[in-house]
């Protein structure tokens, strides 16, 4: 799971994680957060997801963070936007209208590199890491974070033993554990072998998926 397994799979166009449309529980639960229309998103690991667009649609701005630039590229060019470029420091700033993405390792951010958000959104970032780096990844995040951010955050529930990650499957009691320090936790949504994804993991040996939906608030 080093960063060269993620620049081999946007080579290959292995980007079965992509989803072309807008995602499902995005639209259904984002207005949970409560989070007022011109606060800034902080999206990890956004490869070149259309739900940047669709959160600029609401009215934010968004900051997003990939480490492959054929992922950049790919998204400002399918959005029909041509952005600006700049290095600043560990990362470069591609920045088009309301959306910014930080070319770079999520894992060399700060908050001044970030800037200030009032939530986050993973769709694909926890579940994109193996069990023993996501303890990492929360910690990272949680500095990014000040208090009060709410973050929408989608995971799997699957037998890891039958089919290999990512994505990974990352059950309830590890979400409450890794987040249980720094964030309440609320589940909004169960949903079981959702058609929209279950077909693509049948065939790599799925027998049942599971999609859970929370809401966290940095405390």
């Amino acid at each position: 799971m080093d960063t060269e397994f993620w620049h081999d799979r946007w080579r290959t166009n292995q980007i079965g994680f992509h989803q072309h449309d807008f995602n499902r529980h995005l639209l259904k639960h984002w207005r949970r957060l409560g989070t007022q229309p011109g606060a800034r998103v902080f999206v990890p690991l956004c490869g070149k997801s259309r739900d940047l667009i669709w959160l600029t649609g609401r009215g934010h701005a968004v900051v997003g963070c990939e480490i492959n630039k054929i992922a950049v590229e790919s998204f400002f060019n399918e959005a029909g936007l041509t952005p600006r470029c700049a290095v600043d420091g560990p990362v470069q700033r591609w920045s088009a209208g309301l959306i910014e993405i930080l070319l770079g390792d999520f894992f060399n951010l700060s908050r001044g590199l970030v800037g200030s958000f009032g939530a986050v959104y993973d769709r694909a970032s926890l579940i994109a890491f193996p069990q023993s780096m996501r303890a990492t990844y929360v910690q990272a995040l949680a500095r990014l974070m000040a208090s009060g951010t709410s973050m929408l955050l989608i995971a799997l529930e699957y037998a890891q033993h039958e089919m290999d990650g990512p994505p990974f499957s990352v059950p309830e009691s590890e979400i409450r554990s890794l987040f249980g320090g720094v964030a309440d936790i609320e589940l909004l949504e169960t949903v079981s072998d959702a058609p929209e994804d279950f077909a693509r993991f049948q065939e790599r040996g799925l027998t049942r998926l599971t999609e859970k939906v929370y809401l966290l608030r940095r405390s």
